[in-house]
Protein backbone atom coordinates (compact mmCIF):
# COMPACT_ATOMS: atom_id res chain seq x y z
CA UNK A 1 0.00 0.00 0.00
CA UNK A 2 2.75 2.53 0.30
CA UNK A 3 4.55 1.34 -2.54
CA UNK A 4 1.37 2.50 -3.91
CA UNK A 5 1.01 5.94 -2.54
CA UNK A 6 4.77 6.10 -3.15
CA UNK A 7 4.07 5.81 -7.08
CA UNK A 8 1.17 7.62 -7.47
CA UNK A 9 3.03 10.74 -5.75
CA UNK A 10 5.92 9.97 -7.74
CA UNK A 11 3.61 10.06 -11.02
CA UNK A 12 1.63 13.40 -9.61
CA UNK A 13 5.33 14.96 -8.72
CA UNK A 14 6.27 14.02 -12.63
CA UNK A 15 3.50 15.51 -14.10
CA UNK A 16 3.66 18.72 -11.93
CA UNK A 17 7.11 19.25 -13.51
CA UNK A 18 5.78 18.59 -16.74
CA UNK A 19 3.53 20.78 -16.24
CA UNK A 20 5.71 23.70 -15.34
CA UNK A 21 8.29 22.89 -17.96
CA UNK A 22 5.50 23.37 -20.72
CA UNK A 23 4.22 26.78 -19.10
CA UNK A 24 8.35 28.03 -18.54
CA UNK A 25 8.48 27.46 -22.51
CA UNK A 26 5.04 28.76 -22.98
CA UNK A 27 6.65 32.33 -21.63
CA UNK A 28 9.96 31.95 -23.16
CA UNK A 29 7.99 32.04 -26.75
CA UNK A 30 5.73 34.52 -25.94
CA UNK A 31 8.61 37.06 -24.75
CA UNK A 32 10.33 37.00 -27.83
CA UNK A 33 7.06 37.17 -30.36
CA UNK A 34 6.68 40.64 -28.03
CA UNK A 35 10.23 41.73 -28.38
CA UNK A 36 9.86 41.10 -33.20
CA UNK A 37 6.39 42.62 -32.38
CA UNK A 38 7.94 45.94 -30.88
CA UNK A 39 10.91 45.58 -33.22
CA UNK A 40 8.43 45.83 -36.42
CA UNK A 41 6.31 48.41 -34.72
CA UNK A 42 9.62 50.67 -34.48
CA UNK A 43 9.72 49.93 -38.07
CA UNK A 44 6.86 51.09 -38.91
CA UNK A 45 6.63 54.21 -37.29
CA UNK A 46 9.99 55.25 -38.67
CA UNK A 47 8.11 54.52 -41.42
CA UNK A 48 5.61 56.49 -41.43
CA UNK A 49 7.70 59.17 -40.43
CA UNK A 50 10.07 59.30 -43.20
CA UNK A 51 6.46 59.09 -45.74
CA UNK A 52 5.09 62.33 -43.50
CA UNK A 53 8.23 64.15 -44.30
CA UNK A 54 8.25 62.96 -47.95
CA UNK A 55 4.20 64.14 -48.62
CA UNK A 56 5.05 67.53 -46.39
CA UNK A 57 8.03 68.42 -48.99
CA UNK A 58 5.49 67.45 -52.15
CA UNK A 59 2.84 69.67 -50.80
CA UNK A 60 5.23 72.90 -50.34
CA UNK A 61 6.67 72.03 -54.40
CA UNK A 62 2.73 71.84 -55.46
CA UNK A 63 1.98 75.15 -53.76
CA UNK A 64 5.10 77.04 -55.11
CA UNK A 65 3.74 75.84 -58.32
CA UNK A 66 0.47 76.98 -58.06
CA UNK A 67 1.22 80.29 -56.64
CA UNK A 68 3.43 80.44 -59.87
CA UNK A 69 1.13 79.69 -62.32
CA UNK A 70 -1.57 82.05 -60.39
CA UNK A 71 0.64 84.75 -60.03
CA UNK A 72 2.08 84.36 -64.43
CA UNK A 73 -2.35 84.06 -65.16
CA UNK A 74 -2.91 87.15 -63.09
CA UNK A 75 0.21 88.90 -64.92
CA UNK A 76 -1.43 87.68 -68.19
CA UNK A 77 -5.28 89.33 -67.43
CA UNK A 78 -3.33 92.60 -66.42
CA UNK A 79 -2.29 92.88 -70.32
CA UNK A 80 -5.61 92.26 -71.33
CA UNK A 81 -7.00 94.53 -69.51
CA UNK A 82 -4.73 96.98 -70.23
CA UNK A 83 -5.14 96.29 -74.48
CA UNK A 84 -8.90 96.46 -73.65
CA UNK A 85 -8.59 99.96 -71.43
CA UNK A 86 -6.25 100.77 -74.82
CA UNK A 87 -8.99 100.13 -77.46
CA UNK A 88 -11.36 101.83 -75.40
CA UNK A 89 -9.69 104.72 -75.44
CA UNK A 90 -8.95 104.25 -79.24
CA UNK A 91 -13.00 103.68 -79.77
CA UNK A 92 -13.54 107.01 -77.35
CA UNK A 93 -11.25 109.16 -79.58
CA UNK A 94 -12.68 107.92 -83.13
CA UNK A 95 -16.45 108.67 -81.40
CA UNK A 96 -15.64 112.18 -81.04
CA UNK A 97 -14.13 112.69 -84.16
CA UNK A 98 -17.33 110.90 -85.73
CA UNK A 99 -19.70 113.38 -83.58
CA UNK A 100 -18.17 116.09 -85.43
CA UNK A 101 -18.22 115.20 -88.38
CA UNK A 102 -22.28 114.12 -87.90
CA UNK A 103 -22.75 117.94 -86.32
CA UNK A 104 -20.80 119.43 -89.72
CA UNK A 105 -23.24 116.60 -91.94
CA UNK A 106 -26.07 118.04 -90.17
CA UNK A 107 -25.77 121.57 -90.96
CA UNK A 108 -24.77 121.14 -94.65
CA UNK A 109 -28.36 119.37 -94.86
CA UNK A 110 -30.23 121.82 -92.90
CA UNK A 111 -28.76 124.32 -95.15
CA UNK A 112 -29.98 122.39 -98.29
CA UNK A 113 -33.24 121.93 -97.27
CA UNK A 114 -33.76 125.50 -96.34
CA UNK A 115 -32.29 126.09 -100.48
CA UNK A 116 -35.02 122.97 -101.76
CA UNK A 117 -37.82 124.52 -99.86
CA UNK A 118 -36.77 128.47 -101.68
CA UNK A 119 -36.90 126.64 -104.68
CA UNK A 120 -39.94 124.38 -104.41
CA UNK A 121 -42.22 127.65 -103.46
CA UNK A 122 -40.68 129.27 -106.79
CA UNK A 123 -41.45 126.74 -108.74
CA UNK A 124 -44.81 126.34 -107.28
CA UNK A 125 -45.31 129.71 -108.07
CA UNK A 126 -44.47 129.53 -111.79
CA UNK A 127 -46.93 126.37 -111.62
CA UNK A 128 -49.52 128.36 -110.64
CA UNK A 129 -48.66 131.32 -112.98
CA UNK A 130 -48.19 128.86 -116.08
CA UNK A 131 -51.69 127.13 -115.02
CA UNK A 132 -53.34 130.39 -114.78
CA UNK A 133 -51.98 131.61 -118.16
CA UNK A 134 -53.31 127.80 -119.34
CA UNK A 135 -56.60 128.39 -117.67
CA UNK A 136 -56.80 131.57 -120.12
CA UNK A 137 -55.47 130.35 -123.19
CA UNK A 138 -57.91 127.04 -123.01
CA UNK A 139 -60.71 128.49 -120.81
CA UNK A 140 -61.08 125.27 -118.68
CA UNK A 141 -60.45 125.34 -115.06
CA UNK A 142 -57.62 122.62 -114.20
CA UNK A 143 -60.12 120.65 -112.43
CA UNK A 144 -62.58 120.65 -116.43
CA UNK A 145 -59.00 119.97 -117.57
CA UNK A 146 -58.14 116.83 -115.27
CA UNK A 147 -61.99 115.76 -115.68
CA UNK A 148 -61.59 115.78 -119.64
CA UNK A 149 -57.97 113.17 -119.08
CA UNK A 150 -59.55 110.92 -116.52
CA UNK A 151 -62.96 110.84 -118.94
CA UNK A 152 -60.77 109.88 -122.16
CA UNK A 153 -58.81 107.49 -120.48
CA UNK A 154 -61.97 105.88 -118.91
CA UNK A 155 -63.64 105.83 -122.22
CA UNK A 156 -60.23 104.43 -124.18
CA UNK A 157 -59.71 101.62 -121.40
CA UNK A 158 -63.38 100.88 -121.46
CA UNK A 159 -63.59 100.40 -125.47
CA UNK A 160 -60.42 98.12 -125.19
CA UNK A 161 -61.60 96.19 -122.27
CA UNK A 162 -65.01 96.05 -124.56
CA UNK A 163 -62.74 94.86 -127.85
CA UNK A 164 -61.16 92.08 -125.03
CA UNK A 165 -64.37 91.01 -123.51
CA UNK A 166 -66.15 90.57 -126.72
CA UNK A 167 -63.22 88.20 -128.30
CA UNK A 168 -62.76 86.43 -125.51
CA UNK A 169 -66.42 85.66 -125.35
CA UNK A 170 -66.56 84.74 -128.84
CA UNK A 171 -63.67 82.62 -128.09
CA UNK A 172 -65.09 80.91 -125.32
CA UNK A 173 -68.75 80.57 -127.37
CA UNK A 174 -67.13 78.60 -129.88
CA UNK A 175 -64.97 76.49 -127.58
CA UNK A 176 -68.12 75.87 -125.16
CA UNK A 177 -70.49 75.19 -128.36
CA UNK A 178 -67.66 72.76 -130.68
CA UNK A 179 -67.19 70.92 -126.78
CA UNK A 180 -71.08 70.73 -126.22
CA UNK A 181 -72.01 69.57 -129.52
CA UNK A 182 -69.17 67.08 -129.15
CA UNK A 183 -70.03 66.06 -126.01
CA UNK A 184 -74.08 65.64 -127.09
CA UNK A 185 -73.08 63.55 -130.07
CA UNK A 186 -70.89 60.90 -128.26
CA UNK A 187 -73.19 60.37 -125.73
CA UNK A 188 -76.44 59.58 -128.38
CA UNK A 189 -73.69 57.29 -130.29
CA UNK A 190 -72.92 55.51 -127.06
CA UNK A 191 -76.86 55.28 -126.81
CA UNK A 192 -79.43 52.85 -128.55
CA UNK A 193 -83.43 52.67 -127.70
CA UNK A 194 -86.31 51.29 -129.04
CA UNK A 195 -89.31 52.82 -129.79
CA UNK A 196 -93.15 52.42 -127.61
CA UNK A 197 -95.72 53.81 -128.97
CA UNK A 198 -99.18 54.41 -126.52
CA UNK A 199 -102.11 52.41 -127.03
CA UNK A 200 -105.08 53.92 -125.14
CA UNK A 201 -107.19 50.02 -125.94
CA UNK A 202 -106.12 46.80 -125.45
CA UNK A 203 -107.62 43.85 -127.23
CA UNK A 204 -107.83 40.55 -126.16
CA UNK A 205 -107.97 37.32 -128.37
CA UNK A 206 -111.17 34.90 -127.83
CA UNK A 207 -111.10 30.95 -128.96
CA UNK A 208 -114.14 31.51 -130.63
CA UNK A 209 -117.41 34.40 -131.13
CA UNK A 210 -119.21 31.70 -128.48
CA UNK A 211 -116.97 33.45 -125.89
CA UNK A 212 -118.51 36.86 -126.48
CA UNK A 213 -122.11 35.50 -125.30
CA UNK A 214 -120.33 34.28 -121.89
CA UNK A 215 -118.65 37.40 -121.27
CA UNK A 216 -121.82 38.96 -121.16
CA UNK A 217 -123.72 36.57 -119.39
CA UNK A 218 -126.89 35.96 -118.16
CA UNK A 219 -128.21 39.61 -118.84
CA UNK A 220 -125.08 41.15 -118.83
CA UNK A 221 -123.78 40.06 -115.35
CA UNK A 222 -120.53 39.22 -116.16
CA UNK A 223 -119.59 41.97 -118.22
CA UNK A 224 -121.03 44.29 -115.22
CA UNK A 225 -118.83 42.61 -112.78
CA UNK A 226 -116.13 42.64 -114.49
CA UNK A 227 -116.21 46.28 -115.43
CA UNK A 228 -117.12 47.23 -112.06
CA UNK A 229 -113.92 45.10 -110.73
CA UNK A 230 -111.85 46.46 -113.18
CA UNK A 231 -113.26 49.88 -114.07
CA UNK A 232 -112.67 49.73 -117.43
CA UNK A 233 -114.99 49.95 -120.18
CA UNK A 234 -115.72 45.85 -122.44
CA UNK A 235 -116.35 46.43 -125.68
CA UNK A 236 -118.11 43.86 -127.48
CA UNK A 237 -118.36 44.67 -131.37
CA UNK A 238 -118.65 42.90 -134.66
CA UNK A 239 -114.78 42.10 -134.46
CA UNK A 240 -114.03 38.44 -134.70
CA UNK A 241 -112.65 36.46 -132.28
CA UNK A 242 -111.84 39.76 -129.97
CA UNK A 243 -112.93 42.40 -127.58
CA UNK A 244 -111.50 45.63 -126.29
CA UNK A 245 -110.49 46.93 -122.97
CA UNK A 246 -110.79 51.08 -123.12
CA UNK A 247 -109.92 52.63 -119.87
CA UNK A 248 -108.02 56.19 -119.67
CA UNK A 249 -105.76 54.03 -116.72
CA UNK A 250 -103.32 51.81 -118.46
CA UNK A 251 -103.03 49.71 -115.11
CA UNK A 252 -106.50 49.18 -114.69
CA UNK A 253 -106.91 48.42 -118.57
CA UNK A 254 -103.64 45.88 -118.02
CA UNK A 255 -104.94 44.38 -114.66
CA UNK A 256 -108.47 43.65 -116.86
CA UNK A 257 -106.51 42.25 -120.26
CA UNK A 258 -104.71 39.82 -117.57
CA UNK A 259 -108.26 38.58 -116.08
CA UNK A 260 -109.92 37.95 -119.02
CA UNK A 261 -107.21 36.74 -120.58
CA UNK A 262 -107.41 34.09 -117.35
CA UNK A 263 -110.65 34.21 -117.20
CA UNK A 264 -111.26 32.70 -120.93
CA UNK A 265 -108.31 30.24 -120.50
CA UNK A 266 -109.88 28.72 -117.52
CA UNK A 267 -113.24 28.88 -119.07
CA UNK A 268 -115.20 29.16 -115.94
CA UNK A 269 -116.83 32.54 -116.01
CA UNK A 270 -119.02 33.64 -113.43
CA UNK A 271 -119.33 37.14 -110.85
CA UNK A 272 -117.44 35.06 -108.03
CA UNK A 273 -114.91 33.88 -110.33
CA UNK A 274 -114.49 36.95 -111.82
CA UNK A 275 -113.72 38.84 -108.51
CA UNK A 276 -111.18 36.22 -107.63
CA UNK A 277 -109.39 36.07 -110.78
CA UNK A 278 -109.15 39.98 -110.99
CA UNK A 279 -107.56 39.89 -107.77
CA UNK A 280 -105.49 37.43 -109.22
CA UNK A 281 -104.43 39.43 -112.12
CA UNK A 282 -103.89 42.65 -109.52
CA UNK A 283 -101.17 41.02 -108.12
CA UNK A 284 -100.02 40.00 -111.63
CA UNK A 285 -99.27 43.28 -112.75
CA UNK A 286 -98.07 44.11 -109.08
CA UNK A 287 -95.31 41.74 -109.80
CA UNK A 288 -94.83 43.17 -113.34
CA UNK A 289 -94.58 46.74 -111.69
CA UNK A 290 -91.75 45.70 -109.29
CA UNK A 291 -89.95 43.84 -111.64
CA UNK A 292 -89.93 46.38 -114.01
CA UNK A 293 -88.80 49.26 -111.66
CA UNK A 294 -86.23 46.43 -111.16
CA UNK A 295 -84.94 46.03 -114.33
CA UNK A 296 -85.12 49.87 -114.76
CA UNK A 297 -82.36 50.69 -111.99
CA UNK A 298 -80.43 47.49 -113.13
CA UNK A 299 -80.28 49.16 -117.09
CA UNK A 300 -79.87 52.54 -115.89
CA UNK A 301 -77.32 51.88 -113.46
CA UNK A 302 -78.40 53.65 -110.52
CA UNK A 303 -77.75 52.47 -106.47
CA UNK A 304 -79.39 52.92 -103.27
CA UNK A 305 -82.99 53.46 -104.23
CA UNK A 306 -85.57 52.55 -101.35
CA UNK A 307 -87.93 49.36 -102.49
CA UNK A 308 -90.99 51.39 -102.17
CA UNK A 309 -89.63 53.76 -104.58
CA UNK A 310 -88.64 51.04 -107.10
CA UNK A 311 -92.00 49.70 -107.10
CA UNK A 312 -93.69 53.26 -107.96
CA UNK A 313 -90.92 53.69 -110.59
CA UNK A 314 -92.15 50.49 -111.92
CA UNK A 315 -95.51 52.01 -112.50
CA UNK A 316 -94.15 54.10 -115.35
CA UNK A 317 -94.25 50.74 -117.11
CA UNK A 318 -98.01 52.23 -117.69
CA UNK A 319 -97.36 55.77 -118.28
CA UNK A 320 -97.06 57.78 -120.98
CA UNK A 321 -96.36 61.14 -122.40
CA UNK A 322 -96.63 62.73 -125.87
CA UNK A 323 -96.70 58.64 -127.26
CA UNK A 324 -93.44 57.81 -125.67
CA UNK A 325 -93.32 55.23 -122.69
CA UNK A 326 -92.03 57.66 -119.17
CA UNK A 327 -90.37 54.28 -117.81
CA UNK A 328 -88.22 53.67 -121.02
CA UNK A 329 -87.94 57.65 -121.08
CA UNK A 330 -86.71 57.98 -117.72
CA UNK A 331 -83.89 55.00 -118.53
CA UNK A 332 -82.51 56.52 -121.62
CA UNK A 333 -82.56 60.27 -119.71
CA UNK A 334 -80.53 58.19 -116.91
CA UNK A 335 -78.10 56.42 -119.64
CA UNK A 336 -77.98 59.70 -121.75
CA UNK A 337 -77.05 62.07 -118.63
CA UNK A 338 -74.39 60.25 -117.35
CA UNK A 339 -72.47 59.84 -120.16
CA UNK A 340 -72.52 63.23 -120.02
CA UNK A 341 -71.47 63.80 -116.62
CA UNK A 342 -69.16 61.31 -117.62
CA UNK A 343 -67.67 63.54 -120.84
CA UNK A 344 -67.73 66.86 -118.35
CA UNK A 345 -66.74 64.97 -115.05
CA UNK A 346 -69.92 65.97 -113.09
CA UNK A 347 -70.89 63.49 -110.56
CA UNK A 348 -72.35 60.40 -112.36
CA UNK A 349 -74.63 58.87 -110.39
CA UNK A 350 -76.23 61.92 -109.11
CA UNK A 351 -76.86 62.60 -112.45
CA UNK A 352 -78.06 59.44 -113.36
CA UNK A 353 -80.50 59.27 -110.15
CA UNK A 354 -81.68 62.74 -111.48
CA UNK A 355 -82.18 61.31 -114.94
CA UNK A 356 -83.97 58.43 -113.59
CA UNK A 357 -86.66 59.64 -110.93
CA UNK A 358 -87.14 63.31 -113.05
CA UNK A 359 -90.55 62.11 -113.68
CA UNK A 360 -91.11 59.84 -111.00
CA UNK A 361 -94.42 62.35 -110.12
CA UNK A 362 -96.14 61.22 -113.42
CA UNK A 363 -96.64 57.69 -111.32
CA UNK A 364 -98.88 59.41 -109.14
CA UNK A 365 -100.93 62.35 -111.34
CA UNK A 366 -103.15 59.75 -111.90
CA UNK A 367 -104.35 59.25 -108.50
CA UNK A 368 -103.29 62.80 -106.55
CA UNK A 369 -103.64 66.49 -107.79
CA UNK A 370 -100.45 68.41 -108.64
CA UNK A 371 -97.91 68.60 -111.94
CA UNK A 372 -95.42 66.34 -111.90
CA UNK A 373 -92.57 68.23 -110.98
CA UNK A 374 -95.06 68.76 -107.41
CA UNK A 375 -95.74 65.20 -106.82
CA UNK A 376 -91.91 64.27 -107.78
CA UNK A 377 -90.84 66.93 -105.33
CA UNK A 378 -93.69 65.45 -102.32
CA UNK A 379 -92.03 62.25 -103.67
CA UNK A 380 -88.21 63.08 -102.62
CA UNK A 381 -88.97 64.14 -99.42
CA UNK A 382 -90.86 61.03 -98.77
CA UNK A 383 -88.06 59.01 -99.78
CA UNK A 384 -85.72 61.28 -98.36
CA UNK A 385 -83.23 61.53 -101.73
CA UNK A 386 -80.46 63.41 -101.78
CA UNK A 387 -80.72 67.86 -102.01
CA UNK A 388 -78.89 67.45 -105.42
CA UNK A 389 -81.03 64.66 -106.84
CA UNK A 390 -84.05 66.50 -105.64
CA UNK A 391 -82.75 69.71 -107.43
CA UNK A 392 -82.98 67.63 -110.98
CA UNK A 393 -86.50 66.94 -110.03
CA UNK A 394 -87.54 69.91 -109.41
CA UNK A 395 -85.30 72.20 -112.14
CA UNK A 396 -85.45 69.74 -115.09
CA UNK A 397 -88.03 72.18 -116.56
CA UNK A 398 -86.98 75.41 -115.40
CA UNK A 399 -84.83 77.95 -116.65
CA UNK A 400 -82.62 78.89 -113.69
CA UNK A 401 -80.50 75.34 -111.97
CA UNK A 402 -78.26 75.71 -109.33
CA UNK A 403 -76.35 72.81 -110.40
CA UNK A 404 -74.36 71.19 -113.19
CA UNK A 405 -75.95 68.37 -112.52
CA UNK A 406 -79.34 69.59 -112.62
CA UNK A 407 -78.19 71.22 -116.26
CA UNK A 408 -77.02 67.61 -117.25
CA UNK A 409 -80.41 66.23 -116.45
CA UNK A 410 -82.26 68.57 -118.50
CA UNK A 411 -80.25 68.54 -121.09
CA UNK A 412 -80.61 64.72 -121.16
CA UNK A 413 -84.61 64.96 -121.16
CA UNK A 414 -84.56 67.40 -123.83
CA UNK A 415 -82.23 65.13 -126.54
CA UNK A 416 -84.19 62.05 -125.10
CA UNK A 417 -87.58 64.14 -126.14
CA UNK A 418 -86.11 65.56 -129.42
CA UNK A 419 -84.85 62.13 -130.40
CA UNK A 420 -86.36 61.52 -134.19
CA UNK A 421 -89.66 58.76 -133.64
CA UNK A 422 -89.66 59.26 -129.51
CA UNK A 423 -92.87 60.80 -129.54
CA UNK A 424 -95.82 60.81 -131.08
CA UNK A 425 -99.38 62.26 -131.07
CA UNK A 426 -102.48 60.94 -133.04
CA UNK A 427 -103.43 62.66 -135.91
CA UNK A 428 -106.34 63.97 -134.67
CA UNK A 429 -103.74 65.81 -131.66
CA UNK A 430 -101.43 66.31 -134.07
CA UNK A 431 -103.80 67.82 -136.83
CA UNK A 432 -105.00 70.35 -134.11
CA UNK A 433 -101.65 71.49 -132.22
CA UNK A 434 -100.91 72.67 -135.98
CA UNK A 435 -104.35 74.39 -136.25
CA UNK A 436 -103.58 75.85 -132.74
CA UNK A 437 -100.32 77.29 -133.92
CA UNK A 438 -101.13 79.12 -136.95
CA UNK A 439 -104.55 80.39 -135.38
CA UNK A 440 -101.92 82.02 -132.62
CA UNK A 441 -100.04 83.69 -135.40
CA UNK A 442 -103.15 84.73 -137.68
CA UNK A 443 -104.59 86.53 -134.64
CA UNK A 444 -102.24 89.50 -134.80
CA UNK A 445 -102.90 92.48 -137.15
CA UNK A 446 -100.56 92.68 -140.13
CA UNK A 447 -100.18 88.81 -140.81
CA UNK A 448 -100.46 87.92 -144.36
CA UNK A 449 -100.51 84.06 -143.73
CA UNK A 450 -98.80 81.19 -141.34
CA UNK A 451 -97.51 77.82 -141.96
CA UNK A 452 -96.75 75.60 -138.94
CA UNK A 453 -94.04 72.93 -140.36
CA UNK A 454 -91.41 70.89 -139.30
CA UNK A 455 -94.05 68.63 -137.42
CA UNK A 456 -94.91 71.76 -135.35
CA UNK A 457 -91.45 72.28 -133.98
CA UNK A 458 -91.81 75.60 -136.37
CA UNK A 459 -94.09 78.67 -137.28
CA UNK A 460 -93.29 80.53 -140.30
CA UNK A 461 -95.04 84.21 -140.27
CA UNK A 462 -95.52 85.78 -144.00
CA UNK A 463 -96.65 89.84 -143.06
CA UNK A 464 -97.66 93.03 -145.33
CA UNK A 465 -94.77 94.75 -145.54
CA UNK A 466 -96.52 98.14 -145.96
CA UNK A 467 -97.73 97.27 -142.61
CA UNK A 468 -94.82 95.72 -140.59
CA UNK A 469 -91.41 97.22 -140.72
CA UNK A 470 -88.02 94.92 -140.04
CA UNK A 471 -88.24 96.08 -135.93
CA UNK A 472 -92.34 95.57 -135.72
CA UNK A 473 -91.02 92.46 -137.25
CA UNK A 474 -89.05 91.26 -134.46
CA UNK A 475 -91.70 92.22 -131.92
CA UNK A 476 -94.28 90.07 -133.81
CA UNK A 477 -92.40 87.05 -133.03
CA UNK A 478 -91.55 88.00 -129.14
CA UNK A 479 -95.24 88.25 -129.00
CA UNK A 480 -96.51 85.23 -130.92
CA UNK A 481 -93.21 83.19 -128.81
CA UNK A 482 -95.33 84.88 -125.44
CA UNK A 483 -98.66 83.78 -126.62
CA UNK A 484 -97.83 80.37 -127.27
CA UNK A 485 -96.47 79.94 -124.12
CA UNK A 486 -99.08 80.97 -122.38
CA UNK A 487 -101.64 79.31 -124.31
CA UNK A 488 -100.63 76.09 -125.78
CA UNK A 489 -98.88 72.76 -124.42
CA UNK A 490 -96.22 71.64 -126.48
CA UNK A 491 -93.22 69.02 -126.28
CA UNK A 492 -89.68 70.37 -126.68
CA UNK A 493 -88.84 73.68 -128.31
CA UNK A 494 -91.16 75.79 -131.25
CA UNK A 495 -89.50 78.35 -133.46
CA UNK A 496 -90.90 81.12 -134.76
CA UNK A 497 -89.67 83.02 -138.03
CA UNK A 498 -90.97 86.38 -139.27
CA UNK A 499 -90.44 86.78 -143.06
CA UNK A 500 -90.79 90.56 -143.94
CA UNK A 501 -90.61 90.84 -148.31
CA UNK A 502 -90.84 93.91 -149.95
CA UNK A 503 -91.35 93.04 -154.11
CA UNK A 504 -92.04 95.76 -157.17
CA UNK A 505 -93.21 95.30 -159.99
CA UNK A 506 -93.41 96.48 -163.17
CA UNK A 507 -94.08 96.44 -166.91
CA UNK A 508 -92.44 96.71 -169.56
CA UNK A 509 -94.49 97.99 -172.55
Amino acid sequence: MEALIIGIAGAVAGAIAGIVVVVLARSVGRSRRMGAAQDEAARILASAEEEKKRALLEAQEEALKARQEAESELRDRRREVQRAENRLASRSENLDSRQEGLELREQRVADREQDVEQRYDEAESLKAEQATKLEQVANLSVQEAKAQIMQAAEDEAEHELAKRYYALEQKMLNEVDEKAKKTIALSIQRLASDVVNESTTSQVSLPNDEMKGRLIGREGRNIRAIEAATGVDLIIDDTPEAVTVSCFDPIRREVAKVALSNLIADGRIHPARIEEAVNKAQKEVDDSIARSGEQAVLDSGVRGLNPELIKLLGRLQYRYSYGENVLQHSVEVARIAGLIAGEIEADVQTSKAGGLLHDIGKALTHEFEGTHIELGEEVARRYSLSPAVTAAINEHHDDDRGSVEAFVVAAADAISAARPGSRRDTVELYLKRLEALEDVANSFDGVQKSYAIQAGREVRILVQPDEIDDVAASNLARKVVRKIEENLVYPGEIVVTVVRETRATEVAR
